[in-house]
């Protein structure tokens, strides 16, 4: 036994399971059932000894783990800063990230990765595809299947928890895209790739033919799969297109091939999609893909707001995990326009962070509302450093407070004198009330 759904399967509650029980307010027993059906993913490899042990997903009895979040960060060719990203790490750390992917995607990656995962107690993922061409020094077209497993397993003997592998875009769903046609076409950057390497040699997607292979490697030091969406939809105009779907049923038949292999599931969701679609389309891919634990990126509900994607993806993320969603995975105002900076990270994780919360308040996970009712007590008795301590972002509500100090002592400059907080508190302990 090796994984943890090896473990749960044989009926042993784990340290993971235990931590991940205590985390949630959960009997340990009832953690280990879900992850034994596969409901509950804990992204734990054995070789990342820093990690705190977080579970993504929803008990055998329809009970809902918090929604967890993710944060993507990473060099590329144009901006490689190492102290950049250490720095989007510590943002990422200090609002409570869950998970931290390294999407790097230019030179050699590991040294920064191998210290990530020796550093950081968040979940780590990565895209074992983005790395390949500068792991290997090849070209894409001469690039192999065992090649591209050689790197899959590299990444898993550094530690890493879960890595996405685009493996449901394979021949069928190729000839469905191409069939339908899109507005944006394929918008994931590890599926345009692999598209690119089937159009070039002919062959399957190596993912999907060596699937078997990527399982045994993942298993051997307990790495999650986390099902990328090759297909999801860049465009509002093509969600729940016939692409999308084709890919959808594939990723669902992989979702067994996985759990029979003893490794643990993600299935990774849209995309762009309007918001009256993000319902159905939560509720179709749990019904595809056997109520795996489902992470998704927004969904963005517009496609028009650059510079904002981060409010047009939390407006989406807060629909989709009240709907069912389990693990969002954050977008900056940088989004489509470069790679995020520092102030982008904590931007786009306190706007996903609130969207997650939301949609915990709205699907009963246990204690979710707890905190909002300890923020209403501390602004009716009008303690601020409550408040800040309270708050997603403390630094960031005391700085804005303090910015503009008001005139009058337990107030602020909205209403300074006519507080009604302060209104109301002198009037119920008998003092006399005057705006003078």
């Amino acid at each position: 036994m090796i994984t943890q759904i090896d473990f749960a399967r044989a009926g042993v509650v784990t340290a993971q399971m235990a931590a991940v029980a205590a985390a949630e307010g959960r009997a340990p027993e009832a953690i280990r059932e879900a992850v034994a059906a596969g409901r509950i993913a804990i992204p734990a490899n054995i070789r990342h000894e820093s990690l705190a042990p977080a579970g993504v997903g929803a008990t055998l009895d329809g009970v809902p783990l918090s929604t967890k979040v993710n944060v993507n960060l990473g060099i590329s060719g144009d901006m490689a800063d190492e102290a950049a990203e250490w720095e989007k790490v510590a943002v990422a750390e200090e609002l409570g990230a869950d998970a931290i992917m390294d999407l790097s995607n230019s030179g050699k990656t590991a040294a920064f990765r191998r210290e990530l995962i020796r550093r950081s107690p968040a979940m780590i993922g990565t895209v074992p595809m983005y790395d390949a061409i500068g792991y290997l020094e090849k070209a894409l077209v001469a690039i192999t299947p065992e090649d591209f497993l050689r790197v899959v397993r590299a990444h898993a003997e550094d530690g890493v928890d879960f890595v996405t592998i685009h493996a449901g875009m394979n021949r069928r769903v190729i000839e469905s895209f191409k069939e339908t046609g899109r507005l944006a076409n394929i918008v994931s950057r590890g599926g345009s790739l692999i598209f690119a390497w089937m159009e070039a040699t002919g062959r399957e997607n190596p993912f999907y033919e060596y699937y078997d292979e990527v399982l045994a490697i993942l298993h051997e030091f307990d790495v999650t799969i986390s099902l990328g969406d090759a297909m999801r939809p860049g465009s509002g105009y093509d969600a729940t297109d016939a692409a999308q779907i084709a890919e959808l049923v594939e990723l669902g038949k992989l979702t067994r091939r996985a759990w029979d292999a003893g490794v643990q599931v993600m299935v990774e969701g849209p995309g762009h999609m309007a918001l009256d679609e993000i319902a159905a389309n939560m509720k179709l891919q749990k019904r595809l893909c056997h109520e795996a634990p489902f992470y998704v990126l927004g969904p963005l509900v517009t496609d028009i707001a650059p510079g904002y994607d981060h409010i047009t993806a939390a407006i989406g993320g807060a629909i989709a995990a009240a709907s069912g969603a389990d693990f969002l995975c954050y977008v900056t105002p940088a989004e489509h326009l470069r790679l995020p900076d520092a102030s982008d990270v904590r931007a786009g994780l306190v706007a996903t962070r609130i969207a997650a919360h939301a949609a915990d308040i709205a699907k009963g996970v246990s204690g979710a509302r707890d905190i909002d009712n300890r923020m209403s007590d501390a602004r009716r008795r009008v303690v601020w450093d409550e408040m800040f301590d309270l708050a997603l972002d403390p630094a960031r509500a005391r700085a804005v407070f303090e910015s503009a100090p008001p005139a009058t002592e337990g107030t602020c400059t909205m209403c300074g004198k006519m507080c009604a907080m302060k209104t109301v508190n002198d009037l119920m302990a008998g003092l006399t009330v005057s705006l003078s």
